[in-house]
Order: C-alpha cells, then structure tokens, then sequence
C-alpha cells in the first residue's frame, strides 16, 4: 500500500480537503479489505469512494459498470488528472480488447472499467486470472437484482469471479436500492461479512413539490421565474426537448435542449453552456445527467411521470449538490397517469413479440443459427422498424427486453473517437516506408503526433490534425489509413457515435428462445407495482412526501422535511398568523432596498425558513414582488 493518506490522496487528485458525508467510511472499509455495500443518493459521490483506494492500493481495480458514456466520461476524468485508465465495452475490436487486457495484465493501468457483459467471455477471464486485481468495485450495483427496475443477467456472473481468485473484494456501490434490492445484492454477489453504509435517502435542502394543472407549460413558466439559477426540465421524447427549450427561449428564458439522438459534437456544445452558465435551462430526455457534476442546479422539472420511485429520485437529485435550498418539482396532468400506465404495459411485451423482434433482427443482419456471439453492429432503429413495419417505441421496449434476458446488448449511441494501432513492428514499418514513399509522410505524422505508443496499443487520434499537419484535405488521410489498414501495417477503426447492437449468445432460432417466461412474468408485475408508487406519490397529498420516498427505501422516519408541498401547505394552516407577519416583513423589507432571496433571509432571520422562502414565492406568484434579470427581488409600483 502506498505511503499516501486518503486524505492526501484527495487533495492531489480533486483538490479537496474534506471527503463528503460517507465516503471516507466506506474508503476505509475497501483500505481494510472488507466485502463492502455502500448506498449513496445521487449526488454522494461514488466514483471517488473506489478511485481513491483504487489509487493507494497496489494493483488494477476492476469498474463494473453498465453504461458506456459513464465508463468513457470517468476514463477520461481520470486521465486529465494523470491517472491511467482504460474501459472495454462493446464496439470494440477483439484485437483492441486484446492488447488492452495485455496491458493491464502487465501492469500498466490503476482502473479497468469493463461492462458486466464482457467479464463472463473466455479472453477477460483468461487475463484476469493474471492480473493482479486491488478488489472488484461494482457500480449501479442494483442492477443485479431482478427486484430492483434495471436488472441485467450478466451481473449474476460477477460472484463467479471468485472461482479464479478466491480472496477477491468487491465494493457494491448504488444510489437506489429498496430493502429487496439491498438483500439481493448481499446475497448475489455473495458477499462475506459484508459492511453495509447508507447515507439516509433524506434530503434535507431538496424540497419536493407536485403540482396538478390543465396547463403544464404554464405550470413550468411560474416555476421558472419564481426559482432562480439553472435547471433541468426533462420530459419523455426528444422532439418535446427541441419544441420545449424553443418556447422557453421565446419566453425570454434562455434554454438549450439535449437527448440520445444528438450527434456527439452537439450534445458536447450543449452540456458545456449549460455547465458553464451560458444558458440557464436543459431540457431533456432521461439520456441527460448521468456523471454531470454541476452542484448549482436549483431546480429540476418532470413534466412527465417518471416510470418509478427510483428513476424519479435519482434525477430529482441532480438539484442542490452544494447542499443550498433546491427544487425538485413533478408537474403534471390527470392524462399523464393513464399515459404511465399504458407505457409501463408497452414496456413488458409479449414473448411472441419478442420472437418477432428477435427473428426480424436476425434477418436484418442476415445472421445464421449459431452465429455472431459477441459480434457488434451499429443500429438504425427507424431503419429497423420501416423495414420491419414495426411502432418504433415498441420494438425498443422489445429490444430491451431481449437485452434484460441476456440474448443482447443495445447500446445507445455513445461517442467512440477514431482509433490507429501500428501492427507492423519498428524494422517492417520502416521498410515499407522506404518502399512506399507516398505512404510516407502520413506515416511519419502520425507517429510525431501520437508516439510510439501507437505500437503498444490502440490511441485515439483526429484525422483533421493529421490533415492539417500534412495541409492535405480530411478525406485524404481517411483513404490512406484505410489503405494502411488494408494491407495490414496498422488497424484503424473510423469514429463512431452510432448506437450499436451486440450479440451477447450466438444467434439463437426465435421459435425456441432462451428466455424465462416467469421471470418476464415477474418483471412487468414488479414494473407495475413501481408505477402505482410512483403514481401514489403524485396524488397523495396527506404524508410529507420526503417520508413516503424514504418509506419506499426502507427507511422509517418520523420526522417531516417542512419543505416539500405537503408540509408547507400544513404550515400555512398551521401557522397563518407567521404566515402574514413573514409577508408584511418581507414587503417592508424590499421596499428599503431590493435584495436577493439569500439577503432578505439573512435580514429577516426568520424562525422558519422554509415557510419564509415560501412567503417569497407567493408574493412573486401574486405580483407584488418580481426577479429583475439579475435576480433581485424588487417591489412592483
């Protein structure tokens, strides 16, 4: 072990001197080699709870992880801090997989990030067995529980790994786990003496808020202008993101919009004005806010249901991370639950359905029986379905479907920059140069631009730097890679940011499907009961609604939040004589000189300050008081 601190290991990589709430237990816990569950809402920080051990412990750490765009993202964090870092996924080569898992073998990276459907396959394992592997971290760690709303089979293999090694540690990380969910996870991964930390579910800056309306959008504008800072809107397709941001835009409310269907430069360009405070709202799809750490965000908006308790909490807690007041608010419709109903239906497809899909995909690929295990294939699903005759949104509830009972893997479109491994070895690569001098400039560019690590291993490169230190057009240098490819002195693989499907069993025939109907059975029972949670939460308006998020976690409290719809509603009852002592303080106050929600707070000192803030916010709602564009407070007339 190193002789570094957890603590100094923290400042040199995140420039902090504290860790947050948790962490650090669960740090320790890793650093004394206990199996180890940590439960951390959104938010809590889990990457540095295994990178930070990761980073003092002698060896790799091996990241289960299932989503690609996350495992790129923190790859890449982890590289800008000089820490080195790979991920193996699908859509990569299996000589690209090869010379990886080589070097890491060898030692030459702290963190493999590898998606669970890879770790089963005879090449990891194979390299794994040599390896020598710090402890076993897996992220998302609910999705190994067919109780929990995203399982997926392959992390059922992950307790296997111990056959190969059998003193391995794991460290089982999630942000949203039931009492089922929790147990399945021990039990799965078969932990042994297992440390279980939870952080409680309980947000004490995050005030929940339903509201019922005819006029959503109307709804979503008072929102916005009685809430200042930047925010989230998401809604269920990405056509609503563009229209949505258009008339926010229109509204003199600067927004941007974001979902899957982006290309990677744009969606970029978005998430960087939004991070940097160029614009002030995102509207997306749920494909947004995975691994963005922007800890200013005041609000976030769901102006559709969310299909569960679990994917609603995760995305509500984007709001407040710098643990200041914020907002989570679900607008919505009496349409909008039989709308969530009728989508959680179409979601659990019939196994004829999905005998179609299946064999319709087959076809699509022209794959025979038996064929095409572990091979991948960009996927154009409006492609699919015109040539199918298929309702796009159910052949995409089908294919995941297919991918939950372990025939497949569909990746949504994710970013994967064009790569060059040289194949050739120094002495060939030189004689053929001398041979074949038209090759020869794009050769020596390529290896001043990127190094001799081209012949360790695949490297990321641009072909517009190669075509600009060459002053030759783009299209150029892509037809003489592609060439050098061909004639085996180097492996090139084109950028891609298609989704992709992967065949994770071979082609199987769709009349006799492995596939367990009771499970599915299961699933869309469980599925259900989600969404009447979820459809509970809405419409109930009795129960403090950060105690019925908390009950639905398995965790009891008797304690209210004072700031969530239903208790402020409770207060102003309560409380009316508070109620219009804060008013005419408040109004007192602004008429001496404007002042922003934190200084008239700071003024007034109020005893209770959610109560207080929603005093504001009725005075902005009735007109007696406005934001001016720098978001003072301000008397009108």
């Amino acid at each position: 072990m190193s002789a570094e601190t957890p603590e100094s290991i923290l400042k040199k990589y995140w420039g902090h001197d504290h860790f947050r709430p948790l962490q650090r237990e669960i740090v320790q816990a890793v650093l004394e080699r206990k199996d180890t569950l940590a439960l951390l809402p959104t938010g809590g920080g889990k990457s540095v709870c295994f990178q930070v051990p990761g980073l003092l412990l002698d060896g790799i750490t091996i990241v289960v992880s299932p989503l690609i765009a996350l495992m790129q993202d923190q790859v890449q964090q982890l590289k800008k801090k000089g820490v080195a870092a790979l991920a193996i996924h699908s859509g990569m080569r299996r000589t690209e997989i090869d010379i990886a898992l080589d070097n890491a073998v060898y030692g030459k990276y702290k963190f493999l990030y590898v998606s669970p459907e890879r770790l089963k396959t005879d090449i990891f394992l194979e390299r794994f067995n040599r390896m020598n592997v710090s402890f076993v971290a897996v992220d998302e760690a609910h999705c190994i529980s067919q109780w929990g709303y995203d399982f997926r089979p392959p992390y059922l293999e992950l307790a296997n790994l111990r056959e190969l090694k059998p003193d391995l540690q794991f460290l089982a990380l999630t942000a949203t786990a039931t009492p089922e969910v929790k147990e399945d996870i021990l039990t799965k991964l078969a932990l042994r003496l297992p440390v279980v930390l939870q952080k409680s579910f309980a947000r004490t800056n995050l005030s929940l808020v339903v509201r019922k309306t005819e006029n959503k959008e109307h709804k979503l504008l008072e929102i916005l202008r009685k809430v200042p800072g930047p925010g989230i809107v998401y809604v269920r397709s990405r056509k609503a993101t563009v229209e949505l941001s258009k008339w926010l835009s229109r509204e003199k409310i600067s927004a941007t919009f974001y979902h899957g269907g982006l290309n990677h430069e744009e969606r970029a360009r978005r998430q960087k004005d939004w991070i940097e405070d160029e614009c002030r709202v995102m509207v997306a799809t749920n494909a947004f806010g995975m691994g963005i750490d922007k800890p200013n965000v005041r609000v976030v908006v769901h102006l559709d249901l969310p299909e569960n308790l679990e994917a609603y909490f995760q995305e509500a807690g984007r709001a407040g991370r710098d643990e200041k007041r914020a907002y989570a608010a679900v607008v919505y419709h009496e349409s909008d639950v039989q709308h969530l109903r009728a989508n959680v239906q179409q979601s659990h497809p019939s196994l004829d359905y999905l005998k179609r899909v299946y064999q319709a995909l087959s076809n699509f690929y022209q794959l025979a029986e038996g064929a095409a295990e572990g091979e991948s294939f960009e996927f154009d699903l409006d492609e699919f379905c015109k040539r199918f005759s298929f309702r796009g949104s159910s052949a995409f509830a089908g294919l995941k479907k297919l991918e939950e009972e372990g025939l497949l893997q569909l990746s949504e479109s994710f970013y994967r920059p064009s790569r060059v491994h040289v194949a050739a070895d120094k002495s060939r690569l030189y004689e053929f140069q001398v041979a074949n001098a038209h090759f020869d400039p794009v050769i020596k560019s390529l290896l001043r631009l990127y190094g001799a690590e081209l012949f360790n291993d695949f490297v990321p490169i641009t072909e517009r730097a190669l075509a600009s230190s060459l002053k030759v057009a783009e299209g150029e240098v892509v037809a003489a890679l592609e060439q050098l490819s061909k004639l085996q002195l180097l492996e090139y693989e084109r950028a891609s940011e298609k989704p992709e499907i992967t065949f994770l069993l071979p082609r199987q025939d769709a009349e006799h499907l492995p596939v367990d109907v009771r499970r599915l059975s299961h699933r869309r029972d469980l599925a259900v009961r989600k969404a009447e949670a979820m459809i509970n939460f809405v419409e109930q308006d009795q129960r403090c609604r950060m105690q019925v998020v908390m009950d639905y976690f398995g965790e009891e409290s008797f304690a209210t939040c004072g700031a969530c719809d239903v208790c402020i509603s409770k207060k102003k009852t309560d409380s009316a004589g508070s109620f219009k002592d804060y008013r005419e303080q408040i109004l007192y106050l602004i008429a001496q000189r404007p002042m922003s929600v934190d200084e008239l707070e700071t003024a007034a000192d109020p005893q209770d300050k959610d109560l207080f803030v929603e005093v504001v916010r009725d005075l902005v709602e009735q007109g007696l008081l406005i934001y001016d564009a720098s978001w003072v407070l301000r008397r009108v007339g």
